[in-house]
This record gives C-alpha cells, sequence and structure tokens, in this order.
C-alpha cells in the first residue's frame, strides 16, 4: 500500500493518493527557498499574530480534527481532541515566547576589547520534517510552531498512513495567513527522503520515528554536513519503590502503557518494581489493565483502540510468543481480539528476563513487562540495561533516591512520581539510540538556528570641520 488512509479498525482503505512526480517535488522545494527569502524578514509580531490564528482554527476545528486521526491511526476520540488541544497550546506558547526566546544574548564586550557583543539567532532556511504517525498533529506541530516562529520555512514529509492529516497541516497554516509555500505537505515515500536532504536548498532536518530511519537520516546529514534533531525509539522503564503511593502508581501506570494504544516511545514499557512491594503493586495493576475496554475508537467509551497498522500488529505477537516462549508468565491479555481490524488486548508479562526480544526491543503497542529487583542499585542498572535513552519514571518519596535516580538515569527525561509527557515548557529529547537534540522550550526554537557572534568596534570616521 501507497499513500493511503487505511481504517485500523476494519483493514479497509478509504482513500489513495498520488505521491508527487519528481518534477513536482523539485517545484515544491524551489518555492520554499523562495519563501524563506522573504519569510525571514518578517518580524515576530507578525509570526505571532499568524501562529495565534493557527492555534484559534485547531481550537474551531477540533472536531473534525480529531476524527480524522482516529480515523487514520486509531487513536481514542479523546486522546485525539487531546493532542489537538495541545497543538494550539504550543502555538500559543511559541507566539507568546518566541521573540524572548531568541532575543539578542549580550557578551562581557570589555572581556573580548568590543564596544558591544552578543549573540544573534538566526534562522537557517528550508527545514525537512520527517514525521510518523502515531502523534500525526502533534510531532509535526512541536516541529513547526517554533520553526515558523524563528523564521525559517518547513516541508512536512509525514507517515504514509496519515495523508489527510498531513494535508490538513499546511491547509491550518495557509488558512492561518502565513504566506504562501512557508509550509508545505509533501506527498511522497520515504525513498525521497535522501535526494531532499542532499538538495542544496534545504538547510537541515529532523526525524521523528525508528532507530534506523534516524541512523540514515544522520548518515545523509552527515555526508553533506547539515543539522538534524532525531527523536527516534524508547523503552523506558517505569521504577517503583517500597515508599511510593502504590494505588497511585499502579493507577498512573496503566496510563503510562496503554497512552495512543501503547504506541508512544516515551510511553513506559518495563515496569520494574522492588521486591518488597512487587506482589501488591503488580496485582492493582494487572487489575487496571484487565479492566481497560478494549473496542472502535470513534467509541467515547473505549479505553483502548487498535494498533495502527497490520504489521504492528504482528510485531507484538511475535515479541509476546518469544517472551513466552522463553518463560515468561502472561499474567493478563497476550492475544489479539477475534475480530476485524488489529486490535491487541492490554497484555502484563511477568518473569521477563534479557534473553527475550521483548527486554531490548520496543514493544509498540498495549503490552507491559514486569520484572522485580532487590535494591536501588539494581533498580538503576536495569532501568539503564536498554539500547534507549528517552524518557524514565521513578516512584519514591525518598529524597535521596529521588537524587540518585535523577543523577544516574540514562534518559533525556526523568519523571518522579509520574509519567513520561511532552510540554512546550520543558526541552525534549533522548540520549544512546534514542536520537540527539532537542525539540520544544527555548532548546527546541534554537535547533534550526544560526548562532551569529557578534563583536562591534568603535569607527575611526573623519569629519571636516
Amino acid at each position: 500500500m501507497g499513500i493511503a488512509t487505511v481504517d485500523p479498525t476494519t483493514g479497509q482503505t478509504l482513500e489513495t493518493f498520488d505521491a508527487l512526480s519528481d518534477a513536482e517535488l523539485q517545484d515544491r522545494v524551489a518555492r520554499a527557498s523562495r519563501a524563506f527569502a522573504s519569510y525571514r524578514l518578517t518580524s515576530f509580531a507578525q509570526r505571532a499574530e499568524w501562529m495565534r490564528a493557527a492555534a484559534d482554527l485547531l481550537d474551531a476545528d477540533v472536531d473534525r480534527v480529531a476524527r480524522l486521526m482516529t480515523t487514520e491511526m486509531g487513536k481514542t476520540l479523546k486522546a485525539a481532541k487531546a493532542e489537538v488541544g495541545k497543538c494550539a497550546a504550543g502555538c500559543r506558547y511559541y507566539a507568546e515566547h518566541a521573540e524572548a526566546l531568541l532575543a539578542d544574548e549580550p557578551v562581557d564586550a570589555g572581556a573580548v576589547k568590543a564596544v558591544r557583543a552578543y549573540a544573534r539567532y538566526a534562522p537557517l532556511g528550508v527545514v525537512l520534517a520527517v514525521m510518523p504517525w502515531n502523534f500525526p498533529m502533534w510531532q509535526a506541530m512541536r516541529f513547526a510552531a517554533p520553526a515558523l516562529m524563528a523564521g525559517n520555512v518547513g516541508l512536512l514529509k509525514h507517515a504514509s498512513n496519515v495523508p489527510q492529516t498531513a494535508l490538513y497541516m499546511e491547509e491550518l497554516f495557509r488558512r492561518a495567513g502565513f504566506p504562501a509555500d512557508v509550509f508545505q505537505t509533501l506527498l511522497v515515500g520515504s525513498d525521497k527522503v535522501e535526494a531532499l536532504l542532499r538538495d542544496d536548498r534545504v538547510a537541515a532536518a529532523t526525524l521523528t520515528g525508528s532507530t534506523p530511519a534516524g541512523r540514515a537520516i544522520a548518515a545523509t546529514a552527515g555526508d553533506v554536513l547539515k543539522k538534524t534533531v532525531l527523536e527516534l525509539g524508547g523503552s523506558d522503564p517505569f521504577v517503583v519503590m517500597p515508599s511510593a503511593d502504590l494505588a497511585k502508581a499502579a493507577e498512573v501506570a496503566v496510563t503510562a502503557r496503554v497512552q495512543n494504544n501503547g504506541q508512544s516511545c516515551i510511553a513506559a514499557k518495563r515496569f520494574l518494581v522492588h521486591a518488597d512491594v512487587a506482589e501488591e503493586w503488580t496485582r492493582l495493576f494487572v487489575e487496571r489493565m484487565s479492566a481497560l475496554v478494549v473496542g472502535n475508537p470513534q467509541d467515547e467509551q473505549t479505553d483502548v483502540g487498535p494498533v495502527a497498522t497490520e504489521n504492528g500488529l504482528t510485531d507484538l505477537e511475535d515479541l509476546v510468543r518469544d517472551a513466552v516462549g522463553k518463560g515468561a508468565t502472561v499474567l493478563c491479555g497476550g492475544t489479539r481480539l477475534d475480530r476485524p481490524g488489529w486490535f491487541y488486548l492490554p497484555t502484563v508479562l511477568a518473569d521477563v528476563s534479557e534473553e527475550m526480544e521483548i527486554w531490548t526491543e520496543e514493544a509498540f503497542g498495549p503490552v507491559a513487562v514486569v520484572r522485580t529487583f532487590a535494591d536501588l542499585d539494581e533498580a538503576v542498572r536495569l532501568a539503564n540495561d536498554t539500547q534507549f535513552g528517552l524518557g524514565s519514571n521513578f516512584w519514591t518519596d525518598d529524597k535521596a533516591e529521588q537524587d540518585r535516580f535523577i543523577r544516574d538515569a540514562e534518559a533525556g527525561m526523568v519523571t518522579i512520581n509520574g509519567m513520561t509527557t511532552s510540554y512546550p515548557e520543558l526541552p525534549f529529547g533522548g540520549v544512546k539510540n534514542s536520537g540527539y537534540g532537542r525539540e520544544l522550550a527555548a532548546h527546541g526554537i534554537r535547533e534550526f538556528c544560526n548562532v551569529k557572534s557578534v563583536w562591534m568596534g568603535r569607527g575611526n570616521k573623519s569629519r571636516t570641520e
């Protein structure tokens, strides 16, 4: 299947789209390059006006856009509406704060023997965004809002199973008043990404996706010396210590695992529980996972919808089958639903060990693994025993334990007594095979800027009396 909307609740293809021809793609890049030449000169005030208008349109379009996302990739309608609201909030955050975040930064002029010296943030140009389907609006918006507010222009190559959401993004910015071609959606396959990145008119790229996809982007960008930001996979730990509020930790753990039908890079996936409280906490967790309502994501009563693709369902089945074959115990779930579509029951596996694929591979669906540990040292070791380093969650009321985990967690984000999520005000990103660079907050808007050092001396202008 090429570029198409396929309903994951039935597996039926609803609409297909033609990919851009090579000539059409070249025209789009040329238009983006021309748009940057003038757009970079617009004021922060003007960009903010357009960005606030985009936020207002998102608020007005919430029902239509939420149903569109739910139809294309299966997230629950409640989650889809929340995603649209989050996008509007992100637009307003950067409309309000971009100018201050990118203000000239003065340095000690005397120290560098200048009359005045400062750093200035200038836009880079055309930025290519390669985005995934799991948060089809938010992941594109957390690139678009800061990039456009910084004065860059954007080319969005979205996942091929969310074409209508991708086209809405272009429509949104056009309706909000942004100049033509400042933000364009490119309906092309992944085979066109390398050539786009090698194009001299494209200044930089950002990708959210798999580790192999990130490596491919990084290799090409390295060859042509272009800036990239990569947010890749995750296998986030969720550590529960004896001092934790066990009922609250179990409640939040369910949301942390099944958010977005379990298809989130920052979803907690490995649940590590101290032996002293493992029996009680696991009982609470399994009870809550077993009680989730699985069904049509358009139904407001549904807690968990389908996974987005048939391949994703097969991958989950393979991971669970491998774990069970090597000694894991299924505490609940463990099978797909016997109905059309790509539904998998919320699943908890115990007795998980390092030789199982699910310990090292990212399970992209509502499958959790539980493992016990004896002390804090073992908890930290197990938490870090992964190729990934995106988010991490740690539950304890002991300050010394909190400080230890914050210090030693090999992750871009540490959450204490909560679950990893994204906020416009906090930098977002990871380490190790979870990528590099940061989105959101000041760090995110500065990623695609040229940091210019400016040194000014005193002139020697002569005067004729």
